[in-house]
């Protein structure tokens, strides 16, 4: 065989190589989730969105780099593997708090892709970036804090501070990335033996808060029985008014007529008002009235007052007969 012809043959060869070459990379896919980069001699040209298959130019011209649109998590202090367990890195997750007290606090952060030219070529390692990011703002808003907020009920706001802190720093960092919650795992003492402490005051505390709510809750019942029964004793006494007030007019009406009556008759008025309080003062009395001419007239009879009517009105009632 000379040498033309093998020439020729590896010719043919290479040439069938950089053919195989283009075919496959001249063409890529996207799936819904993902987004795709066009890159040309280096350059980031054009983002693809859209889902499907694509077609560039062959390698080394232009190739096509994917990336998720899907949210990542970063796992602060700690790494959970596939199997489920758990590796904690206390010294990443050691901090002081704005009282001078240790804590070990470690967090999940939620970011997306949001520009992939700038996540590809604004950073060597955007992960890295993030990282320290993070590190540096829990650090910031737990050294500004209390240990008491940051073990109890102050823990939404350091995660709301944090994620502000950290969403400024990653704009000013310009990595094509955006922040998009900040999710504190556990924060926690050192040491068992502080731990345990901080537990009884921490019961103690929940205790006192228990207290105060049952003595509000008794209180608030008190006051209530104490505002229905001056409710009750005010309904009766403006009804007890209303009588009264009513009783009075009514008297007054029966006065008014009394004294008319009188003033039309005074003698007869005057004399059926001495019978009618002598009924009232003595009831079971029985009352003899005599007139001028030696009659008389019987008046709520009562045996027992026989005995006191003079000899003189008997036998002058007797002679009547």
């Amino acid at each position: 065989m000379t040498t033309k012809k093998i020439l020729s043959i590896i010719g043919l060869a290479l040439l069938g190589i950089v053919l195989l070459i283009a075919v496959f990379t001249s063409w890529y896919t996207v799936d819904e989730s993902e987004q795709a980069v066009i890159i040309t001699f280096g350059v980031a040209n054009e983002t693809v969105t859209e889902s499907g298959l694509h077609f560039k130019l062959p390698w080394p011209i232009q190739k096509a780099e994917v990336l998720s649109k899907e949210t990542y998590s970063l796992q602060f202090g700690y790494n959970q593997n596939d199997q489920g367990e758990i590796t904690s890195y206390d010294a990443e997750t050691k901090m002081i708090t704005g009282d001078e007290n240790i804590v070990l606090a470690d967090l999940i952060v939620q970011w997306k892709i949001t520009d992939p030219k700038k996540y590809l070529f604004n950073s060597e390692s955007p992960r890295e970036i993030l990282h320290d990011a993070t590190s540096a703002s829990i650090r910031s808003i737990i050294g500004s804090s209390l240990i008491d907020d940051a073990l109890t009920s102050g823990k939404a706001e350091i995660e709301s501070e944090t994620r502000d802190l950290l969403a400024s720093l990653i704009d000013k960092y310009d990595i094509g990335i955006s922040i998009l919650a900040v999710k504190l795992q556990d924060v926690e003492l050192p040491n068992e033996e502080v731990r345990a402490a901080f537990t009884n005051v921490t019961d103690a505390r929940e205790t006192m808060n228990t207290k105060i709510n049952e003595a509000k809750k008794y209180e608030n019942q008190k006051r209530n029985e104490a505002l229905g029964e001056k409710a009750a004793i005010n309904s009766r006494a403006e009804g007890q008014k209303v009588a009264r007030v009513e009783q009075a007019r009514g008297d007054v009406a029966v006065f008014d007529k009394l004294y008319a009556e009188y003033r039309t008759n005074p003698e007869v008025t005057q004399q059926r008002l001495i019978i009618e309080t002598l009924e009232t003062v003595l009831p079971n009395a029985k009352l003899y009235i005599m007139n001028d001419e030696g009659g008389t007239m019987k008046y709520l009879p009562l045996e027992s007052m026989q005995s006191v009517v003079p000899p003189a009105a008997e036998t002058e009632e007797g002679g009547g007969n």
